[in-house]
This record gives structure tokens, sequence and C-alpha cells, in this order.
């Protein structure tokens, strides 16, 4: 009798043990695709507002300027940057460097790369209407890339390390801290000729909020997969 139920108490912690793993195993999977696919939105939706010529975030108008006065691409210099600022955000924290977050910027700066030097290397619009279209539609895009790829909890885009970087660093708040990174990012587009105008003011007032409604659908759909 006693060996029959120690060999049902093995049986039941060998199925719990593999339910667990099993679930463990679709979490990571789905964290996964969450993060490339936010990663292939976001550079989708960096590229259009590049694209709608009315002016890019201060961050992509940094890396446009870049490419114009010193050649290279702009997906390549997404990937410089990133690795500048893996080791700076790493010496402001005092922490290690999030190696990790080389995969991200890897990532983002070659999608980025596909969509303006190939799936979007001959689209040009010329009407303001259109161009503010294609804006937003940007606009939306990153917020949706943004909400997926957070949902993973993998390494942050270097940008946003900075960010995290200030604050642990210097007690700033996040706000402050963001606002001091968009006018790093700001003042050196301006200095190299970037894609400065009416749209990076659009993406400045219009990013947050839009991540911010996203960012809870996305929650819904991870639990929701989960589940």
């Amino acid at each position: 009798m006693n060996q029959y139920l120690n060999k049902k108490r093995n049986n039941n912690v060998i199925h719990y043990l593999w339910k667990k793993g099993e679930q463990h195993m679709k979490s990571m999977l789905l964290k996964a695709i969450f993060y490339l696919v936010g990663i292939v939105i976001i550079a989708f939706g960096i590229s259009l507002t590049i694209k709608a010529d009315l002016g890019a975030g201060a961050w992509d108008a940094l890396n446009v300027g870049l490419t114009e006065s010193f050649g290279l691409t702009v997906g390549n210099w997404v990937i410089i940057i990133g690795a500048l600022l893996i080791v700076s955000n790493a010496l402001i924290a005092k922490e290690r460097p999030d190696v990790l977050a080389v995969i991200t910027i890897l990532i983002l700066g070659k999608v980025i790369d596909f969509w303006l030097l190939g799936a979007l290397n001959t689209v040009t619009f010329s009407m303001f209407w259109d161009q503010l279209i294609i804006l937003l539609s940007g606009i939306v895009a990153i917020a949706i890339g943004v909400a997926l790829y957070l949902q993973s909890k993998f390494s942050l885009n270097p940008v946003d390390g900075f960010m995290v970087a200030l604050q642990k660093r210097f007690g700033f708040s996040l706000t402050l801290s963001k606002t001091l990174t968009e006018a790093f990012a700001l003042v050196g587009a301006l200095i190299l000729g970037g894609p400065i105008g009416f749209g990076t003011l659009v993406i400045l007032i219009g990013i947050g909020p839009a991540i911010q409604f996203f960012d809870t659908k996305a929650q819904w759909a991870m639990n929701k997969l989960l589940s």
C-alpha cells in the first residue's frame, strides 16, 4: 500500500514539474515572439517617421544627421550609438554593461536598414496630408512595437537605458531623465543637420500617451496567451 502511494506521489510530482517546465517554455517563447515582433514594428515605425519628412524623433534625427554627415546607414548608426550608450550607461549607473542589449540594437539597426534601404527605399510623400498620415502611422507603429517588446522584460533599448541610468545615478525623476536624454539627442541632431521639424514635436507629445494606451492592450494579450 505504501509503495503504491509513494509511486502515485512521485507520478504527481513528475507531472507537476513537467507542467511547470512546459508553462515556463511557453512563457519564454511568447516573450521572445513579443520581443522580436515588437522590435520589427518599432523599426517600421521609425522608418515611417523618417520617410514622412516632417521631422523625426530626436534620436532618429541624430542618426539621420550622422548618416548625412559621415556616411554609413541609419541602421549602422543606431548600432554604433547604441553600443556607446551601453558603455556610458554602465559608467553613469556604476553597473555592469547590459551586454544583452547588443542583441536589441543589432536587430533594430538591421531591420531599420531593411525598411529604409529595401522595402521603403523608393517610397516618397510630397503632399502634406499624406506626410502627416505617414507620420502618425509611424508613431502608432512605434508605440505598438514598444508596448510589445516591453512585455518580454528583456534588455532595454540603450536609449531607454540612458534615461534609467540618469535616474539611478542622480535621483532624477524619469520624466526629467527622459527630457534630458531627448534634449541631448536633439542638440546633436541640430548640430549635424538632422531632420528636426514639426514632426519632432508631434512625436515628442504623442509617443508617451500612445505607448501607454497600447501597453495595457499588450499586457492583456500576453496574459491571455499565457492563461
